[in-house]
């Protein structure tokens, strides 16, 4: 079996009185889709901080491609290919699809980052900013600004922005929040269509997409994994069931 590409052990987080990660340990292989799952407040978003670095773990450690990068910041775990999606929508308003992904690719590259200066405008980004918005079936909006999308054109354009950083894990906090079902379904194609190509942790209340998309699925309650396993064995889990997806045991 490949070595993990990412593993956690024994990791924890409290705030205050609240515990958000209870000695959680969880290991993900190349190229696995790995859903958490869980009802509000049970610490995914905790959890997919921790990964990226913008939570600090109080015990435990991850190890990522081989290097303990439990103390490293979030800018250098992105320097070492994680990227990551939000809750909520955090793409550049005035800018067109185009530059949104053109900045993505002028950080990753590191050419010279002229903010204001529409990176979009360059050559050599635009041609890789285009290869991506063409990946996930934005070409055809690349010059529209960002605020004239669609929610899920916005999700969309999400992805490519962190596409464009050419990622070897991708984190996804609930990309298919506040979206219609034939955006979601559009979402969950693209989605596939990147299965296998690196290793994906997705947060997602949608259980259409989970059992879509996701290789093996955790199951997080008050911090605390509860079950692993299959998207069968978890659907077949008479605890799970009865907890979080609400059918009786």
């Amino acid at each position: 079996m490949a070595e993990p590409l990412l593993q956690i052990e024994g990791l924890s987080k409290r705030f205050g009185g609240v515990v958000a990660a209870d000695a959680i340990t969880l290991d993900l292989p190349p190229g696995e889709f790995h859903a958490v799952i869980g009802p509000n407040g049970a610490g995914k978003t905790t959890l997919i901080g921790l990964i990226a670095g913008e939570v600090a773990a109080q015990q435990g450690t991850v190890r990522f491609d081989g290097t303990d990068i439990t103390r490293l910041a979030a800018y250098r775990r992105s320097r070492l290919g994680l990227a990551r999606s939000f809750q909520i929508t955090s793409v550049l308003p005035r800018f067109s699809a185009l530059e949104n992904v053109a900045l993505a690719v002028q950080a990753r590259t590191g050419s010279s980052f002229r903010f204001f200066g529409r990176a979009g405008r360059e050559r050599v980004l635009n041609d890789q900013a285009e290869a991506v918005l063409a990946e996930v079936g934005l070409l055809g909006r690349a010059h529209v600004p960002a605020i004239a999308l669609s929610h899920g054109e916005k999700r969309v354009l999400e992805l490519a922005i962190a596409l464009a950083m050419q990622p070897k894990l991708l984190l996804l906090d609930e990309p298919m929040a506040g979206i219609g079902r034939d955006e979601t379904e559009r979402l969950i194609a693209v989605l596939r269509a990147l299965k296998g190509r690196f290793p994906v942790v997705l947060v997602e209340h949608d259980m259409t997409a989970v059992f879509a998309l996701a290789d093996r699925i955790s199951v997080l309650v008050e911090g605390r994994i509860v079950a692993t396993g299959s998207p069968q064995a978890v659907r077949a889990n008479p605890a799970v069931r009865a907890a979080y997806l609400g059918e009786a045991a």
